[in-house]
């Protein structure tokens, strides 16, 4: 599946961190100025989220210019999409 293999080398390139505690990760958000996000790992399964993910396949493929996963929507949208899997 495409979306595991995007995860898998995010995780893989991106170094292992204290500011990203276990079962997290982190992303980066943004247009054209990124900015990193620490999520839970259960986001993952959520279907908003995933279409998240399609998108960053559709515009980045496997190649993630900031290391790890690249999300290209707006902070904006992307808090939005969080605070609804929050309340979840």
């Amino acid at each position: 599946m495409a979306i595991r293999q995007i995860l898998r080398r995010s995780l893989s390139s991106e170094r292992r961190s204290v500011e990203v505690p276990k079962g997290h990760l982190a992303v980066y958000v943004g247009e054209s100025e990124k900015k990193r996000f620490v999520i839970p790992l259960s986001y993952l399964n959520h279907p908003l989220f995933q279409e998240l993910l399609c998108q960053a396949e559709e515009q980045f493929g496997f190649y993630h210019p900031m290391g790890g996963l690249t999300i290209p929507c707006t902070e904006e949208l992307f808090i939005d999409v969080t605070s609804h899997l929050r309340k979840a």
